[in-house]
């Protein structure tokens, strides 16, 4: 049976507010009684919970984490920066899966009203400025990834600029027919990504062709996979006029692409984003998302925010690094 406080007041001989003292960090213990109630802890394998320590003090020591999917390699970089700053902290997460075909702002908006946590952190939801203004009134510390708002703290990624980074890089080589292997056409993420691509080609005076933003049939996770990026490949290499090159908008798509271009004997050169950590061993030109930093960041952010809920809300944003690697430069 699990050993509880009252196990280690009584093996220590102590009462039990003095334990609850120890374990919340109180220097109202002396050094001899804290270390020997520690120690009995210790042998008894017994470590507080963070709900539990929190309860002194009215919190819950907890934060919740909503997203709409974490079968993707986006969410596992957000997750391990977060992860890393909640573990320092000794504060438990809680991850909550929003269903994008279920509505996701009366799904965040019922969590919220729970008040199960201390705070919430929002990734890729991209919920409306109405909406987060609605959010507003629970008064509850909310942060931001992968979104922009001024009613909340945010940490986010310049995707426009990212786009016409990648494409002016690849008009600058000389590549006029140049292909944009998105997933679904209606993501945030990938209509930002083609707001910049379509700035690079105006600036060339190369009208935009819709046949050339090209996405594949699988719409799982968006369409942000590999088999997505191998079946929108596919598609290019069957197209009646050879294209030049092609920027995928995800690293995971782009290792179906290249995986496709090697089973029909091609090569185009290709430039993704992302910067995945496999994105270097296959020699991917990228532009650089720091996912796991921007973790971090929105987590610190949330932190601060329910420690001091009167700061002044920050707002930062990611400009793209182009990162080039063998698969553009041929």
């Amino acid at each position: 049976m699990p050993k509880t406080i009252y196990d280690i007041a009584n093996a220590a001989g102590v009462s039990i507010a003095t334990v609850s003292r120890v374990f919340n960090s109180s220097n109202s213990v002396k050094e001899t009684t804290r270390e020997k109630i520690l120690k009995i802890a210790d042998e008894m394998g017994y470590h507080p919970q963070a709900y539990a320590q929190g309860l002194a003090s009215k919190k819950k020591n907890s934060i919740m984490l909503l997203v709409p999917v974490m079968s993707n390699y986006f969410f596992t970089e957000i997750l391990r920066g977060t992860q890393d700053i909640l573990t320092d902290e000794n504060i438990e997460l809680t991850i909550l899966n929003i269903n994008q075909e279920k509505g996701v702002f009366r799904q965040v908006e019922q969590v919220i009203k729970r008040q199960w946590a201390d705070g919430y952190l929002l990734v890729s939801l991209h919920l409306s400025q109405q909406e987060l203004q609605k959010l507003k009134r629970y008064k509850v510390p909310i942060s931001l990834l992968d979104d922009h708002s001024t009613h909340f703290d945010s940490v986010s990624f310049n995707n426009e600029q990212g786009g016409y980074t990648a494409t002016k890089y690849l008009l600058n080589k000389g590549h006029k027919q140049i292909v944009l292997l998105s997933g679904r056409k209606e993501s945030i993420p990938n209509k930002e990504r083609l707001k910049g691509y379509l700035k690079a080609l105006g600036e060339y005076k190369i009208p935009f062709d819709e046949n050339l933003h090209i996405t594949g049939d699988s719409m799982d996770r968006d369409g942000f996979t590999e088999k997505n990026g191998y079946e929108a490949m596919s598609k290019i290499l069957k197209l009646e006029k050879p294209v030049d090159a092609i920027f995928c908008t995800s690293d995971i798509k782009a290792v179906g692409a290249l995986k496709a271009m090697d089973d029909f004997g091609k090569k185009i050169p290709l430039i993704s984003y992302d910067n995945l950590s496999i994105s270097e061993y296959i020699g991917l030109s990228t532009i650089f998302q720091p996912m796991y930093k921007m973790g971090c960041q929105a987590t610190r952010h949330l932190l601060n925010r329910i420690d001091n809920p009167e700061m002044i809300i920050c707002d930062h944003i990611h400009n793209p690094e182009l990162i080039i690697r063998k698969s553009s430069e041929f």
